[in-house]
């Protein structure tokens, strides 16, 4: 049962901001600040409508305040100095000479830290604020400046003067498990150190379910195979920057881009030494996210300048500090074993997956739940046994990214599905749907999936979709396009070598946080009458970071309080947590809250109304009463009363807490438990053209069927299905970082390296959208976000390997992959 807790009563006043984080004394506001935005609707506009985003105007127009823009007029720059070698101890710093640059206010390092807690995490707190003793990474933090201008502020940190003594890197399992392995963290004391079996693995869980030696001897197929998956990298466009702003009380008010306000809070609060109602959050514009904004960045540095030097302080990595200044996704290796009987039907699973973690723990336990919960896929496998770990290594952290742990799975379990139907001699999607889950299905965890599961369904409607025209320029003659050609605008082929394949892949992806984890969130909801219009305020602390969550928020408001006009307020620490943007949970999970919340402000409306007119009509007492388009009505549509007149100067206003179904943590012998709350289920097919002379491809279409529960607003997840299926294409034949595996630095750190689809770069991408409602989630929705981005990636190798007959068992798939040189 979803719960919820109120915390606000209703009043006949606006209520007051909850005491527990008082507004900054602060007198000045920065240029940029997030203000409300209210919405309009001349029709309805509630769940179910294809409501346009309110800030969509601005963006594309460029007109959208982001975290970058903010602007105090006194403000100072911050700058950070990061480690140039990756693994090393530190002798010396010198600071003298960056301390007399004129301009500058502050040089910092970890000896400046004004508190005995001097480390942060998501989970496991081993991530230094500044590096002390020893750096683990290419780019880590080792020292802080603060000058009048940020050109001023990089020469300061330029001649700050770094004595290190290099030590042997650890780049991969061999190199990290070997007897005598330097170990990254010395000292281990975290709750997972204790189930490992090296101090360099962060986490370990197994899997296993049934005999898979005796099922493997029923098995007259076996395939085999080894799979790595590239680490990729985030790319969102906006980057990490932040304002923050000292305040009279000995407090900081920090406007930042993020993912998670209160997780922030959490981390930082200790480390500047300051009670959490001090340390004042408010969102500010977010240029994307995709889980590389989970984990700190600059949050602490810039109030740590601001706290010394008294000032304001903006800090903005450029592309390049970018790359070093979040996570990004682990890469792979993936050893998977599946059987079969002659007529299709799958006997056993066994694998193992590896994921490198880098420095720093980040989400890396919780990435290892997903990849070892979900590497059997959307399939009936009765005998598993299952290992994933995570590794620490001194590549560079890696941690939350869209999908989660079940994108580098999905790759793998797919090559292994067209593997065994090829075996067989079987066609790979009637392979697929002979073997596919439903609901029902007991998963290898022993959790069962209790809402649809139509993985069958979905593969047929991929299938049955009409093919795009083959070889279309051979037609065109003078007038064809290169731009549908391999190679694109280079112009390197007029069609020459360029053959056809299609692929098909289908995944599996949790909903939610997973594991025990307390997933709840938190919505304030006021109406009151204004200027003769009932009013709702929406306030929650979810970050907005592109997903249309405030559009949706509206559209619930609508939808429950039969208003037109809502206004969602900014962001910020004021009101209680709302978890992560991640997950694909902030429809769920924050809008089940603001849901719930405008249900009992409704309540409070009709109890008002019922005093004040009761007696007028029976109905009052004894129908079921709804607020639509500003009355109130009985199920049956008969009007009681306009919604202002039951208000009058009445202001209702609640903050409530609403939790999904509890989850528990998987065993740590067996993988045994009811781990998540949901299951997303998505399928693609990929059309691609590929020159086999000179190794380049064309995806040509990524068709994609995708079951989504309930759409509250169709548009936006038709954006979000689109978004995630072409950052699969991203991996799939362009996007790695590429780290030197002798000295583990970064070697292509910027968007000139590191290549990400561009719009010349994507195919058609239709979209079929199943509704089948989940009855446990609120109007019956399943998060979107990440399903797509599992399928894409296997769909596109597929496709490439049917056109050219190549194993290609890495992603990303390059050109010396398909030429052989």
């Amino acid at each position: 049962m979803a719960s919820s807790t109120p915390r606000t009563p209703a009043s006949r006043t606006p209520a007051a901001r909850p005491p527990r984080t008082p507004a900054s004394p602060t007198p000045r506001t920065p240029n940029g600040t997030p203000t409300s935005l209210t919405q309009r609707s001349r029709t309805k506009g509630g769940i179910g409508e294809s409501t346009l985003r309110p800030d969509g105007t601005l963006k594309v127009t460029g007109e959208f305040a982001y975290s970058s823009d903010m602007w105090h007029e006194d403000m100072l720059w911050g700058h950070t100095l990061r480690s140039t070698v990756a693994h090393a101890g530190i002798r010396s710093i010198d600071i003298s000479e960056a301390l007399a640059v004129p301009g500058v206010y502050a040089v910092l390092t970890h000896d400046d830290l004004p508190t005995a807690v001097k480390h942060y995490g998501l989970e496991i707190q081993d991530t230094p604020v500044l590096a002390h003793g020893k750096v683990r990474h290419h780019g880590e933090p080792v020292a802080l400046v603060a000058a009048d201008h940020p050109e001023t502020a990089r020469r300061a940190a330029a001649k700050i003067r770094i004595e290190y003594a290099e030590l042997p890197v650890v780049t991969d399992e061999l190199s990290a498990t070997a007897p005598g392995a330097p170990l990254v963290h010395e000292g281990r004391d975290d709750h997972h150190v204790g189930h490992v079996p090296h101090p360099n693995i962060v986490h370990r869980q197994p899997i296993v379910r049934g005999d898979t030696d005796a099922a493997a001897a029923r098995a007259d197929v076996i395939v085999t195979g080894d799979y790595v998956f590239g680490m990729q990298d985030q790319a969102f466009l906006g980057p990490e920057s932040g304002l923050a702003v000292p305040a009279e009380d000995g407090g900081v008010d920090l406007y930042v881009a993020t993912q998670w306000l209160h997780s922030d809070l959490r981390q930082m609060a200790p480390v500047l030494g300051l009670p959490e109602n001090k340390v004042r959050m408010t969102l500010s514009g977010v240029g994307g996210a995709f889980g590389g904004r989970e984990d700190l960045s600059m949050q602490i540095h810039a109030c740590l300048l601001a706290l010394r030097t008294g000032k304001p302080v903006k800090m903005v990595y450029n592309r390049f500090e970018s790359f070093f200044g979040h996570v990004h996704r682990h890469p792979a290796k993936l050893h998977y074993e599946h059987g079969a009987t002659r007529d299709g039907k799958l006997t056993h699973m066994r694998c193992r997956i590896v994921l490198d973690g880098g420095a720093y723990a980040s989400a890396s336990p919780a990435v290892v739940g997903n990849a070892a919960s979900l590497s059997v896929g959307p399939y009936v496998v009765e005998d598993v046994d299952i290992e994933a770990i995570a590794l620490y290594t001194n590549n560079p952290p890696c941690g939350a990214m869209r999908g989660f742990g079940a994108v580098q799975a999905c790759f793998a379990y797919e090559a292994q599905m067209d593997k065994l139907a090829a075996e067989l001699g079987l066609d790979p999607v009637e392979f697929r749907q002979l073997n596919a889950m439903e609901q029902g299905t007991l998963l290898p965890t022993g959790q069962r999936v209790d809402s649809p599961a139509p993985v069958a369904e979905l593969l047929r409607r991929v299938k049955a979709r009409p093919l795009p025209p083959e070889r279309q320029w051979l037609t065109a003659g003078e007038a064809a396009d290169v731009r549908a050609l391999p190679g694109g605008l280079s112009n390197t082929t007029h069609g020459e070598g360029v053959v056809r394949g299609v692929g098909y892949a289908v995944g599996i992806k949790n909903v939610g946080f997973s594991e025990g984890f307390d997933d709840y969130s938190t919505a304030r909801v006021r109406l009151e009458v204004i200027a003769g219009e009932p009013v709702a305020v929406v306030h929650t602390a979810m970050a907005e970071v592109g997903q249309g969550g405030v559009t949706v928020h509206a559209q619930i408001a609508r939808s429950e309080l039969g208003v037109t006009q809502v206004t969602i307020q900014p962001a910020d620490t004021r009101v209680g947590s709302a978890g992560s943007t991640s997950a694909s949970r902030q429809t769920y999970v924050t809008g089940g809250a603001v849901k719930n919340a405008c249900e009992h402000v409704r309540e409070r409306v009709l109890e008002l109304g019922r005093r004040k007119f009761g007696t007028y009509h029976p109905a009052w007492a004894t129908a079921e009463l709804l607020l639509e388009s500003g009355k109130v009505v009985t199920d049956g549509g008969e009007v009681l009363a306009n919604l202002a007149d039951v208000l009058e100067d009445e202001v209702v206003d609640l903050e409530l807490e609403w939790r999904h179904r509890p989850t528990e943590a998987f065993d740590l012998r067996t993988g045994q438990g009811n781990g998540h709350v949901q299951y997303s289920f998505a399928a693609h097919r990929a059309v691609v053209e590929v020159d086999t002379e000179l190794g380049l491809v064309k995806v040509i279409e990524l068709a994609v069927a995708q079951d989504v529960g309930k759409a509250l607003n169709p548009l936006s997840v038709v954006g979000q299905i689109q978004g995630g299926s072409l950052q699969g294409l991203g991996v799939a034949v362009m996007e790695e970082i590429l780290v030197d595996p002798v000295t583990a630095k970064v070697r292509n750190p910027s968007f000139t390296d590191y290549l990400i689809p561009t719009l010349l770069d994507t195919p058609a991408i239709p979209v079929d959208m199943l509704e089948l409602a989940d009855e446990h989630a609120p109007y019956g929705l399943r998060g979107v976000g990440e399903a797509p981005t599992l399928s894409s990636t296997p769909a596109i190798l597929a496709a490439i390997r049917n056109a050219t007959g190549l194993e290609l068992n890495r992603t990303p798939v390059r050109p010396e992959h398909l030429t052989g040189m």
